[in-house]
Parts: C-alpha cells; sequence; structure tokens
C-alpha cells in the first residue's frame, strides 16, 4: 500500500478532515488510495501555530503509526488565485498548509481512520508491507 508519512499534527488533523488539501514542493501523478503515517517527531513546544492547529483535534495524536486512508484525487500548482480560493473557502484548511506560489496542492478525498498499523516512516510516498 502507497503511503505519506508527516508530522503531527497535520497528520491527525487530515484524519480527522480538517486538512484536506496536502501542500508540498513537489507535484505527484499519484491518483488513488494513500494511507497516512504519523511520524514519531514531536511538536515543538515554541511552535505556536503547530501547538494551536493541535488544539483543533478531537482525538488523540498517532504518532508511529499508520491509522487513515484517503484518495489523492488531483494535484494543483499554486498560484494567487488558488490561494485565495482556497483561504475564501476553507480558512482553518488553509491555515494548515503552505500555499507559498508555485508549490503544489494534493486533494484528498475519501478520508477515513483505519486500525492502526506501527510503522517506521520514509520519505515521499512509500509502501508498506506488512510482514508475513
Amino acid at each position: 500500500m502507497k503511503v505519506l508519512t508527516l508530522r503531527e499534527p497535520w497528520a491527525s488533523l487530515i484524519g480527522e478532515k480538517i486538512k484536506v488539501i496536502e501542500t508540498r514542493s513537489w507535484p505527484t501523478n499519484y491518483r488513488g488510495e494513500l494511507y497516512i503515517h504519523a511520524g514519531l517527531t514531536k511538536i515543538p513546544s515554541k511552535n505556536e501555530r503547530m501547538n494551536r492547529l493541535s488544539k483543533e483535534l478531537k482525538g488523540p495524536l498517532h504518532y508511529g503509526t499508520i491509522f487513515a486512508k484517503c484518495n489523492v484525487v488531483d494535484c494543483v500548482k499554486i498560484d494567487e488565485n488558488y490561494a485565495k480560493k482556497v483561504k475564501a473557502e476553507n480558512p482553518l484548511c488553509f491555515d494548515c498548509g503552505d500555499y507559498t506560489y508555485g508549490r503544489y496542492a494534493w486533494i484528498l478525498d475519501d478520508i477515513e481512520y483505519i486500525n492502526p498499523i506501527h510503522a517506521q516512516g520514509h520519505l515521499s510516498i512509500w509502501n508498506y508491507e506488512a510482514d508475513s
């Protein structure tokens, strides 16, 4: 299965459908099912934005687990119009991303929780192979 590792609280914000757009510096041609893995890096106590956004969560953080799945349905290059549109339509989701012009917005749909799987994270989109 294809997996993307994110730091908390970004991963859990996706799980709770608050963050439905993942912003990246690189585009993806991948479309389809993508599992969300929360890395082990803790939220820095002095990072006001990350701490403020973590207060939006109803449930726990998911450090070190694959805990949700979604579908990547599109990848959009961010420009001024796109950033303004997201900010107007979903300010909280906008606050969860980096909408700097020239970056990419991965559009996520059909987000749902799964039974957690403990796993080590990796960079980029990676394949999880369950132990036989």
